[in-house]
């Protein structure tokens, strides 16, 4: 049992903080649909517990979870198009949730760690190689696109939608769909995780697996937004600021996301963000 907890930990890690996935996702064909629907969600959007304008959905299939995000940003949409066609933006976007250990960012490849653990070191954290692809990236409309085959222990099928629209006063409306697939070895270990370490685990709608998927759905939003906020900061501030805007953000929701101090975080997201930013500097 307790080899599968370990399983189930780095499971749940990989959805965190490793853009989760996508079984058969089929985002919005244009501007127009995603439109349509942030008026369909309006209500949902301005009166919600979350504290920003927000709907999370999830979904538990036979062999596959999946979750959507809809979410007002507080930015232009020309500034969330500039970072989000960008594969190095990714990595440091990927890199602030507590189990991503590593990502690096070669032409349209991004090549993540994930850790069973946050102290787990990055030569024993999981490897996941994602391929990014821009699908959209017009005056109106954004769609970017990354994907990867095999997962760990039985999982599949990664792959993550973004897209976005402009709205008025300087505000963008963002859709993130993202699944992933798995096996029966799968499916047992999240079982025993949430039975025994996870069990205290709670979701933001739901418990069990589909609140592991709205925790990560929150995480993985809450990370796209710290970036956004920080892309104007002087360089030389921005990593500390993006580190300590994204674990405030997660403490607006303790039960659901709190996973150790802030002091603990800081220092562990210091020390990677040094080893990426080096690393970077030697390719």
């Amino acid at each position: 049992m307790t080899r599968f907890i370990r399983l189930a930990r780095l499971f749940a890690g990989v959805g965190t903080a490793c853009l989760l996935a996508l079984g058969s996702i089929a985002a919005h064909a244009d501007a127009g649909s995603l439109r349509a629907r942030h008026a369909e969600l309006k209500p949902q959007l301005q009166g919600n517990s979350y504290g920003r304008q927000m709907f999370i959905d999830s979904a538990e299939g036979s062999n596959s979870l999946q979750g959507d995000v809809y979410a007002v940003l507080d930015h232009p949409f020309d500034k969330v198009k500039e970072a989000l066609v960008d594969p190095r933006a990714w990595c440091d976007i990927m890199l602030l949730p507590f189990n991503t250990k590593a990502c690096s960012a070669q032409g349209n490849r991004l090549s993540v760690r994930i850790g069973r653990k946050y102290n787990q070191p990055v030569d024993q954290a999981y490897a996941l190689d994602f391929g990014f692809s821009n699908l959209a990236a017009s005056a109106d409309y954004l769609e970017t696109r990354l994907s990867a085959g095999q997962g760990p222990f039985g999982t599949r099928d990664y792959r993550m939608v973004v897209e976005a629209v402009p709205l008025d006063r300087g505000r963008t409306f963002m859709h993130m769909s993202y699944a992933y697939g798995f096996g029966g070895s799968g499916r047992f270990a999240m079982q025993a995780y949430l039975a025994t370490a996870g069990a205290s685990k709670v979701g933001f709608t739901t418990n069990g697996v589909r609140g592991a998927v709205e925790r990560n759905a929150m995480r993985y939003y809450l990370a796209i937004d710290a970036y956004l906020d920080t892309m104007d900061v002087p360089q030389s501030q921005r990593v500390d600021k993006r580190i300590d805007q994204w674990f405030s953000a997660t403490e607006r929701y303790p039960q659901q996301l709190h996973e150790m101090d802030r002091n603990t975080y800081v220092s562990m997201k210091r020390q990677e963000y040094g080893r990426q930013t080096t690393a970077s500097a030697t390719q």
